[in-house]
């Protein structure tokens, strides 16, 4: 049986020294794609989300354990080595580990890796190639450098908040998105930025800095509606599901439940309006562009409601899809899941675990054709990987592990499962 291909990132070797989602995320995606990820977390409790539960993988018994879902999300493809950080002997096992290291992600507060000499200035001097990316609120520099950032926080600073639920006039206020989606699109920032000074280094030998951080990663994802705004003046308001610039393309109430409809273009208006039964639309001149369609939504809206009251929503998604017209379901997490095309494109993992025997997880989005991401290790249980890590890579004996749990500058599996 031929082995299954390397990965891109095979043979690279990421420290890292983040919690949370951000950066977790960021050292998942290089997991998935070969790199080994070396995980640090704090002894005892390790990464806050492992405690971020309700709801808890259960054991083979149907005991909750210490694994939550929030944690289980961006930790596949990882080892986690429980070190002590404020210790002496803690710090010097994360440096001698930054020395084989390709790629170190860390997302501590401003300074903080400063005075345990483990920030980039320290580790460079040790390791020239070594790609260093921090990951914080705010970046930094700037006014608001020392502040802490959390993806709440981030949503409403950065303005899509601002942008996100039902307007005053329908009884809505501002609204966060429903998933971390601030630390989520900062952790692709900094893959990306990562990828980028892998490349550089390729062709130069240099290792780099990198500075990332949620509030950057969030004003830069305002996109059209941020640009919009700059190019007019005009601050936008909330529009609930309605787009800014496109219309018909909200959810429209069926006579069972809400459906989407996605107009693109004229010509799928059109076609909307005749399968409708209602063909005069499309050449009304109030909504025969979309520019028109767009300055007199308030009019078209009700207009539509109106006739797809009519039918259900299956109904319509049948008989638009059949016409061209873009349109579909508004799903709730059972019927995403259960969805033929999720299933067909492996969107739904099942993935061996030590403590319930198996897990199921969100797969990767990436497709690769000669280097596919693979699924090597299930998110870890905290300080699976110490004993393994630290001998492999560092050369450590038996007795200097047995020393250095003594000690509680380390955690390991044995150490952690023994009674008190």
């Amino acid at each position: 049986m031929s082995s299954s291909p390397a990965g891109a990132l095979s043979g690279l070797v990421v420290l890292d020294l983040s919690r949370i989602l951000a950066g977790p995320t960021c050292t998942q995606i290089l997991g998935d794609l070969g790199a080994e990820v070396i995980k640090i977390e704090r002894p005892e409790k390790g990464d806050d989300t492992r405690g971020w539960g309700p709801p808890f993988l259960k054991d083979a018994a149907g005991r909750e354990t210490q694994e939550s879902a929030y944690y289980l999300s961006s930790n596949r493809n990882k080892r986690s080595v429980a070190i002590n950080l404020a210790s002496e002997a803690g710090q010097k096992l994360v440096r001698d580990l930054a020395i084989k290291a390709d790629v170190l992600v860390e997302n501590f507060k401003v300074g903080d890796l400063k005075r345990r000499g483990l920030d980039f200035d320290s580790l460079k001097a040790v390791n020239p190639g070594l790609i260093y990316c921090s990951i914080s609120g705010f970046g930094q520099t700037g006014p608001y450098s020392s502040r802490a950032g959390y993806d709440f926080l981030i949503q409403g600073m950065g303005g899509i908040m601002s942008l996100t639920g039902l307007p005053d006039d329908e009884g809505g206020t501002e609204t966060k998105v429903g998933v971390g989606i601030a630390d989520v699109m900062c952790g692709m920032y900094a893959t990306v930025s990562i990828l980028a000074a892998l490349n550089h280094r390729n062709k130069t030998g240099e290792g780099q800095y990198l500075d990332i951080s949620l509030f950057d990663s969030q004003v830069s994802w305002l996109i059209n509606q941020g640009v919009a705004h700059l190019v007019s003046g005009e601050i936008p308001g909330r529009l609930g599901n309605g787009h800014p610039t496109i219309v018909p393309y909200e959810t429209f109430p069926a006579s069972d439940m809400s459906f989407i409809l996605a107009v693109g273009n004229d010509s799928q208006f059109k076609k909307f309006c005749v399968a409708a039964g209602a063909p005069a639309l499309a050449d009304d001149p109030r909504f025969a562009a979309n520019a028109d369609r767009v300055r007199n939504r308030k009019d078209l809206v009700p207009l539509i409601r109106r006739l797809t009251i009519e039918k259900t929503a299956v109904e319509w998604i049948e008989l638009l899809e059949r016409e061209g017209v873009p349109c579909g379901p508004v799903n709730d997490l059972g019927s995403v899941f259960t969805d033929p095309q999720v299933l067909a494109r492996n969107m739904k993992i099942s993935m061996p675990h030590e403590l319930s025997g198996s897990v199921d997880l969100i797969g990767s989005p990436i497709r690769m054709s000669k280097t596919p991401v693979a699924y090597r290790r299930s998110p870890p249980t905290l300080g699976e990987g110490t004993e393994d890590v630290l001998t492999s890579l560092l050369g450590l004996t038996d007795d200097d592990i047995r020393q250095l749990s003594a000690s509680g500058s380390i955690q390991t599996r044995q150490s952690r499962e023994e009674p008190e």
